[in-house]
Protein backbone atom coordinates (compact mmCIF):
# COMPACT_ATOMS: atom_id res chain seq x y z
CA UNK A 1 0.00 0.00 0.00
CA UNK A 2 1.36 3.14 -1.00
CA UNK A 3 -1.10 6.30 -0.51
CA UNK A 4 -4.47 5.25 -1.00
CA UNK A 5 -3.21 2.61 -3.55
CA UNK A 6 -3.60 -1.12 -3.09
CA UNK A 7 -1.04 -3.11 -5.08
CA UNK A 8 -1.15 -6.95 -5.83
CA UNK A 9 2.03 -8.63 -6.79
CA UNK A 10 1.91 -11.92 -9.26
CA UNK A 11 4.92 -14.42 -9.64
CA UNK A 12 5.36 -16.36 -13.19
CA UNK A 13 6.14 -19.54 -11.61
CA UNK A 14 7.75 -22.35 -13.75
CA UNK A 15 7.66 -25.01 -10.59
CA UNK A 16 7.32 -25.56 -7.19
CA UNK A 17 10.33 -24.54 -6.31
CA UNK A 18 9.32 -21.11 -7.92
CA UNK A 19 6.13 -20.71 -6.09
CA UNK A 20 7.55 -21.13 -3.00
CA UNK A 21 10.78 -18.52 -3.66
CA UNK A 22 7.41 -16.07 -4.58
CA UNK A 23 5.58 -17.07 -1.04
CA UNK A 24 8.96 -16.31 0.60
CA UNK A 25 8.99 -13.17 -1.09
CA UNK A 26 5.84 -11.61 -0.39
CA UNK A 27 3.95 -12.26 -3.37
CA UNK A 28 0.42 -12.42 -3.34
CA UNK A 29 -0.45 -14.97 -6.25
CA UNK A 30 1.63 -16.74 -8.34
CA UNK A 31 0.38 -18.38 -11.86
CA UNK A 32 1.97 -21.65 -12.17
CA UNK A 33 3.02 -22.76 -15.50
CA UNK A 34 5.13 -25.16 -17.68
CA UNK A 35 7.01 -24.66 -21.00
CA UNK A 36 8.16 -21.57 -19.99
CA UNK A 37 9.90 -20.97 -23.76
CA UNK A 38 6.86 -21.18 -25.32
CA UNK A 39 4.74 -19.10 -23.61
CA UNK A 40 3.72 -20.78 -20.74
CA UNK A 41 1.72 -24.34 -20.66
CA UNK A 42 -0.27 -26.08 -18.11
CA UNK A 43 1.62 -27.89 -15.45
CA UNK A 44 1.85 -31.26 -14.57
CA UNK A 45 -1.62 -32.76 -12.00
CA UNK A 46 1.49 -33.49 -9.79
CA UNK A 47 2.99 -30.35 -10.45
CA UNK A 48 -0.26 -28.54 -9.49
CA UNK A 49 -0.84 -30.83 -6.67
CA UNK A 50 2.30 -29.95 -4.55
CA UNK A 51 2.00 -26.49 -5.09
CA UNK A 52 -1.50 -26.54 -3.48
CA UNK A 53 -0.32 -28.49 -0.57
CA UNK A 54 2.53 -26.26 -0.42
CA UNK A 55 1.00 -22.48 -0.38
CA UNK A 56 -0.76 -21.42 2.30
CA UNK A 57 0.12 -17.53 2.13
CA UNK A 58 0.13 -16.75 -1.35
CA UNK A 59 -2.53 -17.83 -3.98
CA UNK A 60 -2.27 -20.37 -6.69
CA UNK A 61 -3.39 -19.55 -10.73
CA UNK A 62 -2.44 -21.97 -12.88
CA UNK A 63 -2.40 -21.85 -16.89
CA UNK A 64 -4.66 -23.24 -18.98
CA UNK A 65 -2.77 -24.04 -22.34
CA UNK A 66 -2.33 -27.22 -24.09
CA UNK A 67 0.67 -26.25 -26.84
CA UNK A 68 2.50 -23.26 -27.31
CA UNK A 69 2.04 -20.97 -30.32
CA UNK A 70 -1.37 -19.56 -31.57
CA UNK A 71 -4.61 -19.08 -29.29
CA UNK A 72 -7.00 -20.96 -31.64
CA UNK A 73 -7.54 -23.96 -30.38
CA UNK A 74 -9.32 -27.15 -32.13
CA UNK A 75 -12.55 -29.33 -30.65
CA UNK A 76 -10.24 -31.68 -29.27
CA UNK A 77 -7.71 -29.10 -27.93
CA UNK A 78 -10.87 -26.83 -26.23
CA UNK A 79 -11.96 -30.65 -24.69
CA UNK A 80 -8.29 -30.79 -23.06
CA UNK A 81 -8.40 -27.71 -21.29
CA UNK A 82 -12.07 -27.66 -19.92
CA UNK A 83 -10.61 -30.85 -18.45
CA UNK A 84 -8.02 -29.25 -17.12
CA UNK A 85 -10.24 -26.55 -15.68
CA UNK A 86 -12.15 -29.39 -13.57
CA UNK A 87 -8.78 -31.06 -12.44
CA UNK A 88 -7.67 -27.37 -11.00
CA UNK A 89 -10.83 -27.08 -9.38
CA UNK A 90 -11.03 -30.31 -7.53
CA UNK A 91 -7.12 -29.89 -6.37
CA UNK A 92 -8.45 -26.25 -4.94
CA UNK A 93 -6.61 -24.14 -7.18
CA UNK A 94 -7.59 -20.63 -6.55
CA UNK A 95 -8.15 -19.37 -10.12
CA UNK A 96 -7.16 -20.54 -14.00
CA UNK A 97 -5.38 -18.16 -16.31
CA UNK A 98 -6.53 -18.66 -20.32
CA UNK A 99 -7.75 -17.35 -23.28
CA UNK A 100 -8.87 -18.30 -26.99
CA UNK A 101 -8.43 -16.06 -30.20
CA UNK A 102 -10.85 -16.52 -33.55
CA UNK A 103 -8.60 -16.86 -37.01
CA UNK A 104 -9.31 -13.39 -37.86
CA UNK A 105 -7.52 -11.93 -34.16
CA UNK A 106 -11.04 -11.79 -31.97
CA UNK A 107 -11.64 -13.02 -29.01
CA UNK A 108 -13.29 -16.29 -29.20
CA UNK A 109 -16.27 -15.44 -26.62
CA UNK A 110 -18.39 -18.87 -27.70
CA UNK A 111 -15.43 -21.20 -25.98
CA UNK A 112 -14.72 -18.58 -23.32
CA UNK A 113 -17.80 -18.60 -22.06
CA UNK A 114 -17.57 -22.61 -21.89
CA UNK A 115 -14.32 -22.37 -20.11
CA UNK A 116 -15.72 -19.60 -17.83
CA UNK A 117 -18.78 -21.86 -16.87
CA UNK A 118 -16.70 -24.84 -15.69
CA UNK A 119 -14.47 -22.27 -14.21
CA UNK A 120 -17.38 -20.52 -11.98
CA UNK A 121 -16.58 -19.73 -8.49
CA UNK A 122 -12.62 -19.68 -9.37
CA UNK A 123 -10.99 -16.40 -10.34
CA UNK A 124 -10.02 -15.90 -13.85
CA UNK A 125 -7.34 -14.04 -15.67
CA UNK A 126 -7.35 -13.37 -19.98
CA UNK A 127 -3.32 -14.40 -20.59
CA UNK A 128 -1.38 -12.59 -23.31
CA UNK A 129 -3.67 -13.80 -25.73
CA UNK A 130 -4.95 -10.51 -25.51
CA UNK A 131 -1.80 -9.15 -26.55
CA UNK A 132 -2.39 -10.92 -30.14
CA UNK A 133 -5.99 -9.04 -30.46
CA UNK A 134 -6.49 -7.12 -33.69
CA UNK A 135 -8.63 -4.83 -32.12
CA UNK A 136 -7.34 -3.79 -27.91
CA UNK A 137 -10.37 -2.01 -27.35
CA UNK A 138 -13.14 -4.34 -28.17
CA UNK A 139 -11.01 -7.61 -26.98
CA UNK A 140 -10.97 -5.50 -23.69
CA UNK A 141 -14.90 -5.06 -23.97
CA UNK A 142 -15.61 -8.79 -24.96
CA UNK A 143 -13.87 -9.80 -21.73
CA UNK A 144 -16.06 -7.55 -19.64
CA UNK A 145 -18.98 -9.13 -21.31
CA UNK A 146 -17.29 -12.41 -20.50
CA UNK A 147 -17.08 -11.94 -16.79
CA UNK A 148 -13.03 -11.93 -16.58
CA UNK A 149 -11.31 -10.81 -13.29
CA UNK A 150 -8.61 -9.75 -14.82
CA UNK A 151 -6.76 -9.19 -18.10
CA UNK A 152 -2.53 -9.89 -18.78
CA UNK A 153 -1.24 -7.46 -21.28
CA UNK A 154 1.91 -5.83 -22.03
CA UNK A 155 0.00 -3.67 -24.12
CA UNK A 156 0.45 -5.80 -27.19
CA UNK A 157 3.98 -4.73 -26.99
CA UNK A 158 7.01 -7.36 -26.41
CA UNK A 159 7.63 -5.70 -22.58
CA UNK A 160 5.06 -4.05 -20.71
CA UNK A 161 7.25 -1.04 -20.14
CA UNK A 162 7.32 -0.39 -24.38
CA UNK A 163 3.31 -0.86 -23.82
CA UNK A 164 2.33 1.99 -21.68
CA UNK A 165 0.85 3.85 -23.83
CA UNK A 166 -2.15 1.38 -24.58
CA UNK A 167 -1.71 -0.01 -21.18
CA UNK A 168 -2.86 3.50 -19.75
CA UNK A 169 -5.48 3.94 -22.54
CA UNK A 170 -7.14 0.55 -21.71
CA UNK A 171 -6.70 0.81 -17.31
CA UNK A 172 -8.74 4.32 -18.15
CA UNK A 173 -11.05 2.50 -20.57
CA UNK A 174 -11.83 -0.60 -18.05
CA UNK A 175 -12.73 2.32 -15.81
CA UNK A 176 -12.89 -0.32 -12.68
CA UNK A 177 -14.87 -2.82 -14.51
CA UNK A 178 -11.71 -5.47 -14.86
CA UNK A 179 -8.06 -5.26 -13.54
CA UNK A 180 -5.71 -4.56 -15.83
CA UNK A 181 -2.55 -6.69 -14.67
CA UNK A 182 0.80 -5.35 -16.28
CA UNK A 183 3.16 -8.08 -17.53
CA UNK A 184 6.29 -8.99 -19.43
CA UNK A 185 9.70 -7.67 -18.62
CA UNK A 186 8.15 -5.84 -15.51
CA UNK A 187 11.23 -5.96 -12.63
CA UNK A 188 12.51 -4.07 -10.15
CA UNK A 189 14.09 -1.70 -12.46
CA UNK A 190 10.79 -0.23 -14.11
CA UNK A 191 7.52 -1.01 -12.05
CA UNK A 192 7.66 1.62 -10.57
CA UNK A 193 7.99 3.42 -13.92
CA UNK A 194 5.22 1.60 -15.18
CA UNK A 195 2.97 2.12 -12.30
CA UNK A 196 3.44 5.97 -12.11
CA UNK A 197 2.59 6.05 -16.25
CA UNK A 198 -0.37 3.73 -16.15
CA UNK A 199 -2.01 4.03 -13.29
CA UNK A 200 -1.94 -0.21 -12.85
CA UNK A 201 -2.22 -1.29 -9.36
CA UNK A 202 -1.41 -5.63 -10.36
CA UNK A 203 1.86 -6.70 -11.80
CA UNK A 204 2.80 -10.48 -13.11
CA UNK A 205 6.57 -10.99 -13.13
CA UNK A 206 9.19 -14.18 -12.77
CA UNK A 207 11.78 -12.93 -10.64
CA UNK A 208 14.19 -15.37 -11.71
CA UNK A 209 17.52 -16.02 -11.84
CA UNK A 210 19.91 -18.32 -13.21
CA UNK A 211 20.99 -21.29 -11.00
CA UNK A 212 23.55 -24.34 -11.64
CA UNK A 213 22.59 -27.75 -11.66
CA UNK A 214 23.51 -29.92 -8.70
CA UNK A 215 24.71 -32.68 -11.15
CA UNK A 216 27.90 -33.83 -11.40
CA UNK A 217 28.71 -32.98 -15.52
CA UNK A 218 30.59 -35.95 -17.64
CA UNK A 219 32.71 -35.67 -19.94
CA UNK A 220 31.79 -33.10 -22.85
CA UNK A 221 28.45 -32.82 -21.13
CA UNK A 222 27.73 -29.88 -19.20
CA UNK A 223 24.11 -29.62 -17.69
CA UNK A 224 24.17 -25.74 -17.76
CA UNK A 225 21.68 -23.48 -15.39
CA UNK A 226 17.78 -23.58 -15.22
CA UNK A 227 16.12 -19.88 -14.32
CA UNK A 228 14.10 -20.29 -10.74
CA UNK A 229 12.45 -17.57 -8.96
CA UNK A 230 14.52 -16.25 -5.89
CA UNK A 231 12.56 -14.86 -2.69
CA UNK A 232 14.95 -11.45 -2.98
CA UNK A 233 14.50 -10.68 -6.29
CA UNK A 234 10.77 -10.75 -5.83
CA UNK A 235 11.13 -8.63 -2.27
CA UNK A 236 13.29 -6.11 -4.29
CA UNK A 237 10.47 -6.08 -6.70
CA UNK A 238 7.46 -5.43 -4.40
CA UNK A 239 9.71 -3.16 -2.18
CA UNK A 240 9.34 -0.37 -5.33
CA UNK A 241 6.05 0.11 -4.98
CA UNK A 242 5.75 -0.94 -0.81
CA UNK A 243 8.93 0.66 1.02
Amino acid sequence: MKGDQTYRFEVCANGVESCLAAQEGGADRVELCAGIPEGGTTPSYGEILQARRLLTRTRLHVIIRPRGGDFVYSELEAGRMLEDIRMCRQLGVDGVVFGCLTKDGDVDTPLCQRLMEVAQGMSTTFHRAFDRTRNARQALEDIIALGFDRILTSGQEPKAEAGIALLNELNRLAHGRIILLAGSGVDESNIAHIQRETGICEFHFSAREAVAYDGVATGKFDFGKRMLTTAERVRNTIKQLTP
